[in-house]
């Protein structure tokens, strides 16, 4: 991919996912155009994302959304208006460099602070933050648990004399200008990274959506309760592993870009060449705070700005074949009406509303549904 030069690159993106629903999979072979390249301009510079319904003009961007390069972790601070709330805090081992970040975009206080779920790399930072920023609200899944950073977490809380808050999907709160609503999870899961806080993010006619490690079984309950999930910005759940972002969600998002929070080299492998393969398919945009840093998309209600610390290419950033996950994996659309499944390709595909998306021929018939007589032999 050729570099670009200049302070700020404008360009015009494909807008994919307002095209009819279809099996991401196929898209190559249905002709479906992916998202133009994007180039990550280093030190402060920055790509700039027009919204084709905009005018074009282009202001300071008035809300950013801030992906903290925290290793194999996740840290996401929001602002809007002067307000800021933060999204999971990284390791124990990160907690210093996240109050020194939020020291430096000017934090004194911390309107929301999100733990998504109890792991220690996403609630292990958060002590360190709440121990040196005052908080209006603090929330998690759970009110308590066994590890000492979910314990060091609670301590600091009630230092403040807050009590940890366990919200109700459906929970609205206002950041600034910004609208935030809890998605899910909308069931109890025995698997912690199912219990993550899904959030939805809206600024102006812009959108974004945080997953934690949400995996494959919350995503198809979070699809199946008829949450408004299409985004612009999806955090890649767990850290791109192969057990996050399954079809059947990423079909629901269709999101313009991708953020990866990961380590490099780490020994988990994230992002899993699966989940890369499935985002390519989709025309998804990747961003990767391991081969970028820190990734922060600003925002001015219409159009996107994205400053990264480093720089890296599309095919750094997702080295998958344009066609792996098409050839490794067939996906079928089935029509919830009449209960018949179909390729991709078929003629006789059913209305969007009346679609569902599998993964595999098994899953179809598992769920009682049957092949397609037109499309599959």
């Amino acid at each position: 991919m050729e570099k670009y030069k200049s302070e700020k690159v404008s360009f015009w993106r494909k807008p994919f996912r307002r095209l009819a629903a279809l099996a991401l999979a196929a898209a190559l072979a249905l002709g479906l155009a992916a998202c133009d390249g994007a180039s990550v301009l280093p030190d402060g510079s920055a790509d700039v994302i027009p919204n084709p319904a905009s005018s074009g003009v282009q202001t300071a961007d008035s809300f950013r959304m801030h992906f903290l390069d925290v290793g194999q972790a996740l840290s996401v601070l929001v602002e809007c208006d002067g307000q800021y709330m933060l999204y999971d805090g990284g390791n124990v081992d990160d907690g210093s460099m996240v109050v020194s970040y939020l020291q430096k975009q000017g934090v004194e206080e911390l309107q929301y602070v999100f733990c998504s779920h109890a792991h220690e790399d996403h609630v292990g930072g958060l002590a360190a933050a709440l121990a040196f920023f005052p908080a209006n609200h603090v929330y998690s899944p759970v009110t308590e648990a066994s590890t000492k950073c979910f314990q060091d977490f609670v301590k600091y809380i009630q230092q403040q004399g807050l009590q940890v808050e366990v919200p109700a999907v459906g929970t609205v709160w206002q950041l600034g200008s910004a609208t935030v609503t809890m998605l899910g999870p909308v069931a109890q899961y025995s698997e912690t990274n199912d219990t993550s806080i899904v959030l939805r993010v809206d600024y102006g006619a812009t959108s974004f959506l945080l997953t934690g490690d949400m995996e494959s079984d919350a995503e198809r309950d979070l699809v199946n309760s008829g949450a408004n999930l299409k985004a612009d910005v999806l955090q890649v759940g767990h850290h791109g592993s192969s057990t996050s972002t399954s079809y059947l969600f990423l079909n629901a998002v269709l999101p313009e870009m991708g953020v990866i929070s990961c380590g490099v080299n780490n020994k988990y492998g994230h992002p899993h060449e699966e989940t890369l393969s499935i985002l390519r398919d989709a025309g998804v945009d990747v961003y990767r705070t391991d081969l970028l840093g820190t990734v922060v998309i600003g925002s001015d209600g219409q159009n996107y700005t994205i400053r990264t610390d480093k720089n890296a290419t599309d095919a750094e950033l997702n080295p998958t074949a344009p066609a792996a996950s098409s050839t490794a994996q067939q996906t079928y659309i089935g029509n919830v009406n009449s209960k018949k499944f179909h390729l991709p390709t078929c003629p006789n595909l059913p209305a969007e509303k009346n679609q569902i998306l599998f993964s595999s021929y098994d899953e179809a018939i598992a769920a009682g549904y049957t092949p397609c007589s037109t499309c599959i032999k």
